[in-house]
């Protein structure tokens, strides 16, 4: 069975206005069109292909903000609620990739999030799940929405190294990101590298190959690194932003 893969960054309880949600997402754009050509567009989704395709995602702060502040009034939201943003690349056939997002929700048990799909099938699959394209698209993330966590995995690998245990918790993946203010991180074995992301976080990067739940020694080594993470208390749950 094909894997399939995602890209997500998570954080907790950090309420921002429609201004400051709008600025982070400019910024995340600007970064995921520098990941892959078929990043560069966005267009709102809608009930049918052909209302998606007329309504162009401006992704600029100024329409975005807007955007947050029509949504707010037309659900009624609360100022604590936070905003809401789902995305796709405008792309019919197998490069065809989306996005979603929630930011500046200031709820302690509903986390804040960026997730991006990465295309299923193609040439475009293939240039986009790299380990050095899905760290970029992992730092666009880390850099624009400043999280707590994020990952790039598949989903089959997720279930085979995130034990019961850790329900509700954070765990490893192809890909991950930890914030500096999840504390340090411990020595890793090989060949699995570590990035800093500016002065906001690192990025470990277990292999640079394609990593699988199919390979043994892939989950093998997912598995070693985990401990190893969980031991120095890496892998907790998510935190409210002012703790």
């Amino acid at each position: 069975m094909k894997e399939t893969y995602y890209v997500g960054a998570y954080w907790l309880a950090r309420r921002e206005t429609a201004e400051e949600c709008a600025h982070r997402a400019e910024a995340f754009f600007s970064l995921l069109a520098s990941c892959d050509s078929s990043l560069a567009h966005w267009f709102k989704k809608d009930r049918t292909l052909k209302k998606a395709l007329q309504h162009r995602l401006e992704a600029d702060a100024a329409s975005l903000a807007k955007l947050f502040h029509q949504q707010a009034q037309k659900e009624g939201r609360f100022a604590t609620d936070g905003f809401s943003l789902r995305g796709w690349n405008g792309v019919t056939h197998e490069a065809a990739s989306s996005m979603s997002l929630r930011c500046g929700d200031a709820s302690a048990s509903l986390s804040n999030l960026c997730l991006f799909d990465p295309p299923a099938e193609g040439p475009a699959e293939e240039r986009v799940l790299q380990a050095l394209v899905l760290a970029r698209i992992l730092r666009a993330m880390a850099v624009a929405f400043e999280p707590e966590w994020g990952i790039a995995t598949s989903h089959e690998l997720r279930e085979l190294v995130v034990p019961e245990s850790a329900e509700g918790g954070t765990f490893i993946g192809w890909l991950t990101y930890f914030s500096h203010r999840r504390g340090p991180l411990p020595p890793l074995p090989s060949p699995v590298r570590t990035e800093p992301v500016e002065d906001k976080g690192t990025l470990v990067i277990l292999s640079p190959e394609r990593f699988t739940a199919s390979n043994p020694a892939h989950v093998a080594l997912a598995r070693d690194v985990s401990e190893r993470l969980a031991q120095a208390g890496l892998l907790t749950p998510l935190r409210p932003w002012n703790n």
